[in-house]
């Protein structure tokens, strides 16, 4: 059996785990990478990545089929056809240049990559069964785990057949005629309504009595009344029983405590994620864990010396970038800096219809946490950019500390309000008061200036409202 011997040993090549290479490759660390799959892991292979592939071509064919029809902007189209397997071709072209990128980066900054399935025999030592069927033995300093996470199985419908994950979502052979979506989160949203602007019929069945359940129900609210125009059924309140016997229909128990048959020829199952804990040696360490979690500090150390963990694998919240961050924070305070990982804000974006993004405290947050805070909406109504567009649903909230003004959040939903994140972010960061966001000039005609005129207006002068 070879044996390797390295200062950083990384498990999982998604975002967390391949940043962190690269950022110890770039500080002189020796490095050695294991993956079984694809680098980039869920995130660029069968997750945000492709996902918003997929969103942006249903988009762009739903636009065309709206212009077949009489369009105010005077512009008319013959009625639209789609090839989903050029669509699934071109979507999976973006995935392979963007994980051919990610190892071209780990190779230029002289971080090994081992292409196999790891198993811990110990907390310095790393059995690695590559995919030829060799055995490697991998000896470390430090261990970094980043095995990210897995959907969240129904145990009494089990992925198989016509029932499916996301993975399975994002390369359809065909669209399903009658989709059932069991779960009303972000990534069954997502998800049910790129189907159903490619033409399917789609229900989503969600237990809770609302849609989003994860954001404030002001937010929620246009991206309910857009899934209602669309023409998708919402079976709120509803709990899932499992198949029909024929297997063409989910059977549910609906609100009123009826149970009923939804026809389907495809079932999505978007219940959630969950730290993927299993199958490679964890429990062998006998970490600190949180449920499926394992347990750090806000170093992303575990109860272990020298081993770490980052991403998913770590719990909530489950974004890319968080593990991005932690990925480099690890490298670097092995090459001995000192880091924390307390960020002041981590922005988290539903790709809905219209999309969502939060960033910091919300109101009720903010309260229950104590604090005296003031909120402010701007509708995108007084919005000119937003009327260009067509696009004049949503609205930017801000919240802030009524004794200083100081930003503790941000909240929008509209169309690319994701691209104001970034906006967000900085300014609560960067510690700005709802006077240094009024205050700043903001370029005309954008969405943009909706950030400007909520910070106005919580402090009792917004220009256009």
């Amino acid at each position: 059996m070879n044996q390797l011997v390295t200062t950083l040993l990384i498990i999982g090549g998604g975002p967390g785990g391949y940043v962190a290479g690269i950022k110890a490759g770039q500080l002189g660390i020796p490095t050695i990478l294991v993956d079984a799959g694809q680098l980039g892991g869920t995130c660029l292979n069968i997750g945000c990545i492709p996902s918003k592939a997929l969103i942006h071509a249903a988009e762009e064919f739903e636009k065309a089929g709206h212009y077949a029809g009489d369009s105010p902007l005077g512009i008319s189209a013959a009625a639209p056809s789609i090839d989903v397997t050029r669509t699934v071709a071109w979507k999976d072209g973006i995935v392979k240049r963007l994980t051919g990128g990610v190892g071209a980066l780990l190779k230029k900054n002289d971080v090994q990559v081992i292409r196999g399935f790891a198993r811990i025999l110990d907390g310095k030592t790393v059995e690695v069964k590559t995919a030829d069927g060799e055995l490697q033995r991998v000896r470390c300093e430090h261990l970094l785990l980043a095995s990210g996470s897995e959907p969240v199985e129904l145990p009494f419908m089990p992925f198989g057949g016509n029932v499916v994950s996301s993975t399975e979502a994002l390369s359809p052979a065909t669209i399903p005629q009658q989709l059932v979506v069991v779960g009303a989160g972000y990534i069954g949203l997502e998800l049910g309504t790129a189907y159903r602007k490619l033409g399917a019929e789609v229900t989503v069945v969600e237990a809770l009595e609302r849609i989003l359940p994860a954001y404030d129900a002001e937010l929620t609210k246009p991206v309910a009344a857009s899934l209602k125009k669309l023409g998708i059924d919402l079976r709120l309140g509803s709990s899932v029983l499992g198949l029909n016997a024929a297997g063409d229909g989910v059977r549910v128990k609906t609100a009123m405590g009826e149970e009923i048959v939804l026809s389907a020829d495809r079932v999505l199952v978007a219940v959630g994620r969950r730290p993927r804990a299993g199958g490679w040696g964890l429990e062998s360490l006998q970490l600190d864990m949180n449920g499926r979690a394992v347990k750090i500090d806000d170093q992303c150390r575990t109860s272990m010396r020298n081993v770490w963990a980052i991403g998913d694998l770590a719990g909530e919240p489950m974004l890319a970038h968080r593990a991005m961050a932690q990925g480099e924070m690890v490298a670097e305070i092995i090459a001995g800096k000192r880091r924390h990982f307390q960020p002041n804000a981590m922005p988290a974006v539903c790709f809905t219809d219209p999309e969502v993004v939060v960033v910091g405290m919300a109101p009720g947050e903010a309260e229950a946490a104590g604090i005296d805070a003031i909120s402010a909406n701007f509708p995108f109504s007084a919005n000119g950019r937003a009327m260009t567009i067509e696009s004049t649903d949503g609205f930017v909230r801000v919240v802030a500390r009524r004794d200083n003004h100081l930003i503790l959040g941000w909240q929008a939903v509209g169309r690319g309000v994701s691209e104001l994140s970034t906006a967000f972010s900085h300014s609560i960061e960067l510690g700005a008061t709802l006077e240094d966001v009024g205050g700043t000039i903001h370029a005309h005609p954008t969405l943009g200036e909706a950030v400007q005129e909520a910070a106005l207006r919580a402090l009792g002068h917004a220009l256009h409202i």
